[in-house]
């Protein structure tokens, strides 16, 4: 198998803008009173596209719908990210160990975000950040290698033990430690981002948060929508596999991939990759090179695409046929795909 390099903006905008180029090439022939709208920004460093697919929205009502839902992932953004000064996040993340007050919904994704991290026995852990910033995957053309003396420094202060949360306060115990929700939050801001959109009448639309997966309803023929499963290391829009998506059927309205391939370099010809073990402070390795998750939960599939991930295949196969209305893709390092579905 070939390892490429891509810098973290250009392979996320392929794998979005590929998963779209399946999408509608599916809708093609749906007549030609169908309307469809549609909005792209950019957020959480990465292309968004919000499409619906609605026949009952008045375009008016559909345009607003989609400004509304940009803005809510802006909100999001700025409530969630560790780097963004200001946020949830970046305000616990500074403030020396006291007490911070933040929102419900912060304090409700890091509930969440800890179950995880107790499931996996600290092998996902939020407070893996002082690690992460040693190491840089935007795709420069100079990498720095962080040192094995920094990888351990920053170690000591991973521990998820360490956050402590009172009603609507959070406070870190060591004031060098610092949360990352980077492996969930997409997947919560999907899941609000459909609720919006149904409580407001939307009937059929598509959710994109950078090949985060999320569905309302089906295409307008009453067919599912069909996603593209990225080959890993391959051009954008070469697919290894399909995944049909409808709210109507229960545990498939939501598809999400992690994978080594997504933020990586090669260096002295190994592939580094953004998914770190929180022992070693280096990427994990494992036999995976993605695992695409479906299930209803958007943030549960955020949660368990990176979880199995790290896992590993047997691991992984084993975790998720011991959960109910989740089913999975795993693309092995040697290129096999094994499908829970089959």
């Amino acid at each position: 198998m070939k390892h490429l390099s891509f810098t973290k903006n250009i392979l996320k905008l392929s794998v979005c803008f590929s998963a779209i180029f399946l999408l509608l090439a599916s809708l093609t022939g749906c007549g030609a009173s169908q309307q469809t709208f549609t909005k792209t920004d950019f957020c959480f460093d990465t292309a968004v596209t919000i499409t619906i697919y609605d026949s009952a929205s008045h375009k008016d009502n559909a345009n607003r719908l989609l400004d509304e839902t940009i803005a809510l992932c802006r909100d999001y953004d700025n409530m969630f990210s560790r780097t963004i000064e200001g946020s949830d996040v970046y305000r616990i993340n500074h403030a020396g160990g006291e007490w911070t007050t933040v929102s419900d919904e912060t304090v409700s994704l890091i509930h969440s975000a800890l179950e995880y991290c107790e499931m996996t026995g600290g092998e996902i852990d939020i407070t893996i950040a002082p690690v992460k910033d040693l190491w840089d995957f935007s795709g420069t053309e100079d990498v720095q290698m962080p040192s094995t003396s920094d990888i351990e420094s920053a170690l000591t202060h991973v521990d998820y033990s360490l956050i402590e949360i009172e009603g609507s306060k959070v406070r870190l115990l060591d004031p060098e430690a610092a949360i990352d929700l980077g492996f969930i939050a997409k997947g919560y801001i999907a899941d609000q981002i459909r609720a919006h959109l149904l409580e407001n009448g939307v009937k059929s639309a598509l959710i994109n948060l950078g090949g985060n997966i999320a569905v309302i309803g089906s295409k307008p023929d009453g067919s599912a929508f069909t996603i593209g499963i990225q080959e890993p290391f391959a051009p954008g829009g070469t697919y290894c596999s399909t995944v049909s998506a409808i709210q109507s059927v229960p545990g498939t309205s939501s598809v999400v991939t992690s994978g080594t391939y997504e933020r990586c370099f090669e260096y002295n010809g190994k592939l580094y990759h953004h998914i770190l073990d929180c022992e070693t402070g280096k990427p994990v390795q494992t036999d995976l090179s993605g695992v695409t998750i479906i299930t209803d939960s958007s943030l549960h599939a955020d949660a368990l695409s990176t979880t199995c991930l790290i896992l590993g295949l047997d691991q992984g196969v084993s975790y998720i046929e011991g959960l109910d209305g989740v089913e999975a893709v795993f693309v092995t390092i040697d290129g096999e795909i094994i499908d829970t579905r089959d």
